[in-house]
């Protein structure tokens, strides 16, 4: 059975680029973009990894992993930080709010699918 990951991501160009790498990697993708109903698609969705963009429409992505890490259902679940702001401060909150991993747009595609694939133990 293919690992499932969720992108939570509001640029359609990366979502069609991961979405393309992880695919014909064998996973199952599954994209979301509105950052105010991130929540109940994770949970909807149940997926073994999150990617998620910190900044999207309606919510930050910051907000959305402090909510996951708070709820029992998803405090464990892995989560692939995502942002066009590589600065220092943004890593820190990444890291504050429970991050498993964090990278900077622009970034490989090898990089995020050997990063997924740690983060699940594929």
């Amino acid at each position: 059975m293919s690992k499932r990951v969720l992108l939570i991501e509001d640029e359609h160009n990366i979502v069609q680029a991961i979405g393309f790498v992880l695919s014909r990697a064998g996973w199952t993708v599954h994209t979301h973009a509105d950052g105010a109903t991130a929540q109940a698609e994770v949970i909807r969705r149940s997926p073994d990894v999150v990617i998620l963009d910190a900044m999207l429409p309606n919510r930050s992505g910051f907000d959305i992993l402090r909510d996951l890490r708070s709820d029992p259902a998803t405090e464990s679940l892995p989560v692939l930080m995502l942002t066009a702001r590589g600065q220092r401060r943004d890593r820190e909150l990444a890291e504050r709010a429970g991050a498993s991993r964090f990278m900077t747009k622009p970034f490989s595609n090898d990089e995020v699918l050997d990063c997924l694939r740690e983060l699940t133990g594929e």
